[in-house]
């Protein structure tokens, strides 16, 4: 609602202040509340919504229901309140769209799509996906950094790469839809031709076609964001295992041997990159569905599948009319995969292996 752009990038950043006050904006006193829904009214909103006179910041407090719980009703008080709200002076807010932070917005919103079944999660994710298409690529395909009162300008880095891609992974996985996929395979070729190092492995933060600085620093320290090196190391066996690519894995695995001892020594600040390795000693999961994107048996069975924690898991689809080119399927556990009894059917594969096609929603559950 407050972060994102008309056509649908996401801002970066809004102030905790106003008129110079830490949380002006949010706070409320009863008095306040009371002024909006009338003493008896606001009593109650106050008693389930923790709004004391002592406050609980700094004196003022901060609505919640960490005491009381989940509560019903209110929706039209607390609508009065919000426009109460608005009148005051909003924080400043930092309205410039950056590629890298709106790869890790759309990578959680896809995956809270698929994970919570909340359909406009994954629209918000793809409408991000064209405005930075339209308005963060050059004509000849090369990333840009940052988009900000109609001019995009800086050449991307490493991190603007790998959490675009991704995202796109997500949002793949999320939708099945097979451009999302292929935009994923084309971004990571193109960070391989800029930012890889063929004689050490790994990636170099700024691309081989941007200004020379005296140093060429390879991040891989995982902090209050992941480094482009760990989620890039994550998306290439990602992407190895839902296309069948095997450079993608070698890729990947010269990354894990590059910074193996830089992580060894100090696992908690390699997080992320932990996974990769993770996924690296874990025998994929490769789910196969073969049926209309669209079917109500097609989609049961993908709710079956969202509702299992299993990230060593790849999805695809397999459409039963084909109609354009579908990288997914170039994987080997994706070949000569068809639908069984003239219903959507799923293949779970494990380390290659697959077990017997599945159409029933119970058995499939039994079986992941």
């Amino acid at each position: 609602r407050d972060m994102t752009d008309p056509q649908g990038g996401f801002y970066s950043a809004e102030d905790a202040d106003s008129e110079g006050e830490e949380g002006k904006f949010y706070l409320w006193t009863p008095a306040e509340v009371n002024q909006v829904l009338g003493d008896n009214l606001g009593s109650q909103f106050c008693r389930d919504f923790d709004i004391t006179a002592g406050g609980n910041f700094e004196g003022q407090c901060i609505p919640n229901l960490i005491k009381t719980g989940y509560v019903e009703g209110y929706e039209e008080d607390r609508k009065k309140l919000f426009s109460q709200r608005n009148e005051r002076v909003h924080p400043f807010k930092d309205d410039k769209i950056l590629t890298a932070w709106n790869g890790l917005m759309i990578a959680a919103l896809a995956y809270g799509a698929r994970v919570l079944g909340k359909t406009k999660y994954a629209k918000a994710a793809e409408k991000a996906v064209s405005f930075i298409n339209a308005n963060l690529r050059r004509d000849d395909g090369r990333l840009l950094a940052r988009h900000r009162d109609q001019e995009a300008a800086y050449l991307a880095y490493l991190d603007d790469y790998a959490f675009l891609v991704w995202g796109l992974i997500e949002l793949y996985q999320a939708t099945l839809k097979h451009y999302y996929l292929r935009h994923a395979l084309d971004l990571t070729k193109d960070m391989l031709k800029y930012f890889w190092d063929d004689t050490d492995g790994g990636f170099y933060l700024y691309g081989n076609d941007a200004e020379k600085l005296i140093a060429r620093p390879k991040e891989i320290y995982d902090g209050a964001t992941p480094s482009g090196n760990s989620v890039a190391a994550v998306n290439l066996i990602r992407l190895s295992r839902l296309t069948g690519n095997p450079e993608f894995e070698e890729k990947s695995r010269r990354q894990l041997s590059a910074f193996g001892g830089s992580v060894a020594n100090s696992p908690p600040g390699h997080a992320h990159f932990l996974m990769a390795a993770w996924l690296d000693q874990t025998a994929p999961t490769d789910i196969v569905l073969v049926g209309n994107p669209k079917a109500d048996d097609t989609l049961k069975l993908l709710s079956v599948i969202n509702n299992k924690f299993t990230p060593e898991a790849g999805v695809t689809l397999k459409p039963l009319e084909r109609k354009e080119e579908d990288p997914a399927q170039t994987a080997l556990v994706a070949q000569n995969k068809q639908n069984m009894d003239g219903k959507a059917t799923a293949y779970v594969c494990k380390a290659y292996s697959c077990q017997q096609p599945i159409n029933d929603p119970q058995e499939l559950e039994k079986m992941l």
